[in-house]
């Protein structure tokens, strides 16, 4: 029986380098963002100050991991969700849905909160930081991705 599949190993191994780009530069995005909390952030404005990485332990290892397998998992769907369209709506489209999913999946996490009890403005401004940088990591690594992909180092879907 023939394979009438559109994944042939070479869509494969360009899906692997475009998930290889977006997982790495989410990964160094991350610890980017990571120093930028510490150092500026949290020392500036007192509702911030659990932004601040106080150690590099599990956790924060932890957290990397989760940046770079997103990374991972939205370059492999960004290049496959644009292939070789230019159109700016859906580039930020699949920016937008990863880096949402990302940010809420953080906030109801993050949220623990007594039965009844509103949270205070301040409780939510470190959620709402968290929320810009989720979208801010996932929009590097589809500029990222569309550089390789106009210097040829990774294939659109459909053209490899």
């Amino acid at each position: 029986m023939k394979d009438s599949s559109n994944f042939s190993f070479a869509e494969r191994v360009e899906s692997l380098k475009a998930g290889s780009v977006a997982g790495l530069s989410c990964l160094l995005a991350f610890g980017s963002i990571a120093l930028v909390n510490t150092l500026i952030l949290a020392q500036r404005w007192d509702a911030l100050a659990s932004l601040r990485v106080r150690a590099i332990d599990l956790n924060f290892g932890l957290r990397g991991l989760m940046a770079l397998l997103g990374g991972f998992l939205f370059g492999v769907t960004y290049r496959y969700a644009i292939r070789g369209d230019t159109n700016p709506q859906l580039k930020s489209g699949v920016v937008l849905a990863f880096g949402l999913v990302r940010a809420f999946g953080q906030l109801d996490a993050g949220f623990n909160f007594e039965a009844g009890k509103m949270p205070v403005l301040q409780e939510l401004v470190p959620f709402a930081v968290v929320g810009v940088e989720s979208v801010v990591l996932f929009a590097i690594a589809g500029l990222m991705l569309d550089w390789a992909i106009r210097r040829s180092w990774i294939q659109p879907f459909g053209r490899s």
